[in-house]
């Protein structure tokens, strides 16, 4: 899942577009998703797939797996949303007001997810750190965050030699077999990953490194942002916040 995601950073349409924009267009999004009205919140997420879908080029069959693992926690969180325990029965029942709530988190889950997943599809980690470094994070931040980006593909990359050995040799088998194999996993994992760390370390510090991450100034390629995606862009954050403060305006009366 996560090589195709790091895919499609580089090789989507909206790839060549500044990430600084990007990241200013999303934050913006994602603060009105947080806030705003669930109706607000229900076009946010129908736009992010007109921009992820039609103007990245993501695949929809892609985007809809990403967004149903991401709703599986929320389903995990319904039962204590909607249910309600009768102290005097002694039953569980469904509450309207449980429904209620279950509706508007269901709207803001969706719409900070389209947002983020419009950032990551579109976005690779390269641009992102670039983002921070202009942003003024320490460089120890953005140390981490690259280190913990290159691991992810090797340990996903040593799990599974290690499964597959095991496999072979006949292990995870059973249920007891899969949870002892898994184990011994895990702990051969760890061992990797030091191993790893430490020639990853020498060999930083062989090539002169001294703690400093220098990375390319956070500018945008040859290829300029279509204006009609600017065009709309501007006219769909003003369309979207004239309609929170139409909704905002209506409750109050």
């Amino acid at each position: 899942m996560i090589r195709r995601i790091d895919a499609y950073a580089y090789s989507n349409k909206l790839h060549p577009v500044s990430p600084l924009w990007k990241s200013g267009f999303a934050a913006a999004l994602f603060a009105l998703s947080y806030v705003g009205h669930p109706w607000v919140q229900t076009a946010i997420f129908g736009w992010m797939l007109v921009w992820i879908v039609g103007h990245a080029g993501i695949p929809l069959k892609f985007y809809a797996g990403l967004l149903a693992l991401s709703l599986l926690f929320y389903a995990a969180s319904l039962p204590a949303l909607v249910l309600e325990l009768n102290g005097t029965a002694g039953t569980l029942y469904v509450s309207e007001a449980g429904i209620d709530r279950a509706a508007d988190l269901l709207c803001r889950t969706a719409a900070c997810f389209a947002v983020l997943a419009f950032l990551v599809l579109t976005t690779p980690v390269t641009g992102l750190l670039q983002v921070l470094d202009k942003l003024r994070v320490p460089g120890l931040v953005i140390e981490l965050v690259l280190i913990t980006y290159r691991f992810i593909f090797l340990f996903a990359d040593s799990a599974l030699e290690l499964y597959r050995a095991q496999r072979a040799r006949g292990g995870q088998i059973g249920f007891r077999g899969r949870i002892r194999d898994t184990a011994i996993l895990a702990g051969r994992l760890f061992v990797q990953a030091i191993q790893r760390y430490r020639g990853l370390a020498h060999g930083l510090a062989a090539r002169g490194f001294t703690g400093d991450i220098r990375l390319s100034p956070c500018t945008s390629s040859d290829r300029p942002m279509p204006r009609a995606y600017l065009w709309e862009a501007g006219v769909g954050l003003a369309a979207l916040l004239a309609l929170q403060g139409w909704l905002l305006w209506r409750e109050a009366l």
